[in-house]
């Protein structure tokens, strides 16, 4: 990374869950049945974990702003959480009271559905001071944004740029919370096909931040400048688990940006990212092969 005024750090904020990920699934459960997994992950989860994992891995320095889950599940994500060398000085434990933070993913070789439970604050406070060792704030969802809206001048007094993922949230993607001046106000948007498609029918145009980057899974990626859209193709691969895949591709992508790469390349590296990331299983799982890609 390029030091902007002495700083090189990234900061990546949003909600920590302990992730029990099912994976080779033969098909998707419905009510009144019951369906075997062949395998069974428990890890570190949520999109601002995997991104920072991703970006630690091709030697970004990232930290994570969080609240860890509620015991016993704090331990095994601060365990992965080390494993990754991701800083975790600006995380905060779990209140008294509160009831684990807890995602159960389940994975098949064509997509994943999720079963959250959210718990107390998704990250928690900070100000300005805090955030000047970093160059930029990259925020795990969307959801965790319209909780702290804040955090988006916080980090613009301080000096960052800053990037968002989308994330589903129903209440979020009913239309009923206006997030066009959130998504107005960062440098990078970061949704996947279904949810930038989303947005669209529910009347929020196309070009809301300066750069919009859509993942598109297996067909690759599309982003929209003011130059207009690019597209950077995927290559095919087998999947066997692609729960973070997208949040591996934007380690990947911002990687390169943050060195002030063409789009075109940022896309290629989060593309490579995400197409390790699918190939193994767990949200980090792919981060020893990460490194090939330094």
């Amino acid at each position: 990374m390029r030091p902007v005024n002495g700083r090189s750090g990234i900061l990546c904020a949003g909600r920590l869950y302990c992730d029990l990920i099912f994976s080779a699934v033969p098909r998707m459960p419905t009510l009144g049945t019951e369906v075997f997994a062949e395998h069974l992950t428990l890890s570190a989860g949520g999109g601002a974990f995997i991104t920072a994992a991703t970006l630690q891995a091709l030697g970004q320095p990232a930290s994570l702003l969080t609240t860890l889950p509620a015991a016993p599940f704090d331990e095994v994500v601060k365990s992965d959480i080390k494993t990754c060398n991701v800083n975790a000085s600006h995380c905060s434990p779990a209140r008294n009271g509160d009831s684990p933070q807890i995602t159960v993913a389940i994975a098949n070789s064509e997509d994943r559905a999720f079963l959250s439970h959210q718990s107390g604050r998704a990250i928690p406070d900070i100000v300005s001071s805090n955030l000047e060792e970093f160059q930029h704030l990259h925020i795990g969802e969307l959801r965790s944004l319209v909780e702290h809206p804040k955090l988006i001048d916080q980090a613009r007094a301080a000096g960052l740029s800053i990037s968002l993922d989308c994330g589903w949230d129903d209440e979020v993607m009913s239309g009923k919370i206006d997030v066009a001046p959130i998504i107005s106000a960062v440098d990078i948007f970061f949704p996947n096909k279904v949810e930038f498609e989303h947005l669209l029918a529910l009347g929020l145009p196309e070009n809301l931040a300066p750069l919009t980057v859509v993942k598109c899974g297996a067909e690759g990626a599309r982003s929209l400048d003011a130059r207009g859209w690019q597209s950077a193709p995927g290559d095919p691969t087998e999947v066997i688990d692609a729960t973070g895949a997208g949040d591996s591709f934007n380690g990947g992508f911002l990687s390169v940006w943050l060195e002030n790469g063409p789009l075109m390349r940022c896309m290629e590296r989060g593309n490579q990212c995400g197409h390790i990331a699918v190939q193994t299983k767990g949200g980090f799982g792919a981060y020893e092969h990460w490194h090939k890609l330094t």
